[in-house]
């Protein structure tokens, strides 16, 4: 399960609004790829399709889909959201992480 804070949501709702999204209809797509500085890094973007592999979630009235192999990954994430002075942006917050990397862009496990 991957839960959303309060920040996180509010943000997710304004951006998916900006992008032509309904936050009501359509999805926030999170993963994982090979890459970063640790290893692996994570992928967040929006969607209005689910595929048969995805899994849905849904937190704080917000849709989340994960494919499986990235669920794997991030069973037990917090999306939350930063505003602050040492920088914006969306943070996962996974217990399933070892090492993380400085921008927390990306993680080992």
């Amino acid at each position: 399960m991957i839960k959303v804070s309060k920040t996180a949501k509010t943000k997710i709702s304004q951006l998916m609004t900006e992008g032509g999204f309904d936050v009501n209809d359509d999805y926030v797509r999170v993963g994982v790829k090979s890459g970063g500085c640790s290893g692996l890094s994570y992928e967040l973007d929006f969607d209005n399709n689910k595929g048969e592999s995805d899994k849905l979630f849904e937190d704080n009235d917000v849709k989340i889909i994960i494919d499986k192999k990235s669920f794997l990954y991030l069973i037990g994430t917090t999306l939350e959201y930063s505003g602050g002075l040492n920088g914006k942006g969306f943070i996962f917050n996974n217990p399933n992480a070892n090492r993380t990397c400085g921008c927390g862009e990306s993680f080992s496990l």
